[in-house]
């Protein structure tokens, strides 16, 4: 028997690429503690295996005299003496499945780890195994599977959530995901709630680059890289905007990714569920950049202030609900997607506001201004002073100095004459 049990183990280790001596080791060590408390010994026990036949040996350990150290309180040599039960072997059979089954498991989620550390943010295709409230459970190939976490944050908020709203996972379901973490199985930091147990591979739906590796995917000119996607902004479930660039003048990026009759956009839509995709031009000069992610809205003007990262837009009245969007959602998307805070005036709104400024105002007193901040002095036609604070050097914030160069400058129907 101890013989058959030496030929599993060596034929596991093949199977698994474990080192045999390593696992063997482990076993001695786990075997001495289970003896050491079932033969009730006072200083531990020794276990060794033979690795031909696999009898296994058990010693107890006494202590010498002579060698215990004062400073610790511990013996520091024993003497070893056979106690050796008659059925030590199957007792060890027995012992043994569990420590095997945690080195082996082990084993595999460091494979796991090596050869999937190195693919984070990589786009993984997989088939739904179990769902919970807290996770789904994706088989990405036979053997190794990913999590795909959404936990309620409020509850948890260690953990993570990476499912879009509105999504629902069903068993046998094919979904696609990006990977964006593998946990580490010899990490020193103390695990999250039930960690060890959930698959080392954590993917996502809901980070930006799922987008990016999707267009990759459908669209040949991205994956070559002659377009390139410049920017994502998205909320998961609902809408993105995607601005794109092309390396050759006469490539439309906008029409590669979307494709003939939107038929590249629309299966990346599809991956995603119905959310929205808007694909935008992206431009070096911050007013067009500005104008083209506030689209579908038509934009009239664009004032840029570089220095503080803002930008006033001018839209057509019957523009202005559409430039803000749902909820302000289109504005806050175009401004993640340009790194711009964007604040935006419908044109009656701008003519009251240059309307206002009187022409003939004094010069501010810089010595004055470098005292101390203050209000912006622009009083609308209301009567009601505005709230923001003044540039240093200035009388006026930055909306109100900026329309106040416009003068009396009609604005504009273009939307290509952008400032």
């Amino acid at each position: 028997m101890a013989s058959e049990m030496m030929e599993a183990l060596m034929a596991l280790c093949q199977e698994k690429h474990i080192d045999e001596l390593y696992l063997i080791d482990r076993l001695e060590q786990s075997l001495a503690k289970s003896y050491s408390e079932v033969l009730h010994l006072d200083f531990g026990a020794r276990v060794t295996i033979d690795r031909a036949t696999g009898k296994v040996y058990v010693y107890k350990l006494i202590p010498r005299d002579d060698s215990f150290d004062e400073e610790t309180g511990e013996y520091t040599e024993f003497d070893e003496e056979d106690v050796t039960p008659k059925d030590a072997s199957r007792i060890a059979a027995q012992h043994a499945k569990s420590e095997i089954m945690d080195i082996v498991r082990n084993a595999e989620r460091q494979q796991i780890y090596e050869e999937f550390s190195q693919r984070i943010g990589d786009i993984i295709t997989g088939t739904v195994l179990q769902t919970t409230p807290d996770f789904a459970i994706i088989k990405i190939r036979e053997g190794v599977e990913a999590e795909l976490p959404y936990f309620d944050l409020r509850r948890y908020p260690d953990e993570r959530n990476e499912r879009p709203q509105g999504e629902r996972y069903s068993h046998n379901q094919r979904i696609r995901a990006i990977i964006i973490d593998v946990r580490d199985p010899n990490s020193t930091q103390p695990p999250i709630r039930s960690e060890r147990q959930r698959p080392s591979i954590v993917v996502s739906r809901t980070h930006p680059d799922l987008i990016r590796r999707l267009f990759e995917l459908e669209v040949p000119e991205v994956y070559d890289g002659v377009v390139e996607v410049r920017s994502i902004a998205r909320e998961p479930g609902v809408r993105s905007k995607v601005a794109v660039s092309s390396l050759d003048d006469r490539l439309d990026p906008v029409g590669a990714c979307v494709g003939p009759k939107g038929s590249r956009v629309r299966t990346v839509v599809s991956e995603l569920r119905g959310e929205r995709v808007d694909v935008v031009l992206w431009s070096d000069d911050p007013a067009r950049c500005v104008a083209n992610a506030l689209s579908p809205a038509r934009v009239s003007k664009v004032l840029v202030d570089q220095e503080n990262n803002y930008a006033t837009v001018i839209v057509p009245d019957d523009q202005l609900s559409l430039a803000i969007g749902k909820e302000g959602q289109n504005a806050r998307l175009a401004a993640r997607l340009t790194g711009m805070h964007i604040d935006i005036k419908n044109e009656s709104l701008a003519r009251e506001i240059m309307r206002g400024i009187p022409e003939d105002h004094e010069a501010p007193d810089l010595e004055e201004a470098e005292e101390g901040s203050h209000r912006c002095e622009y009083v609308g036609p209301t009567g009601i002073q505005c709230r923001n604070m003044a540039r240093p050097g200035s009388r006026f914030c930055g909306i109100h100095e900026k329309l106040q160069e416009l003068g009396e400058t009609p604005v504009s129907d273009d939307p290509d004459s952008l400032i």
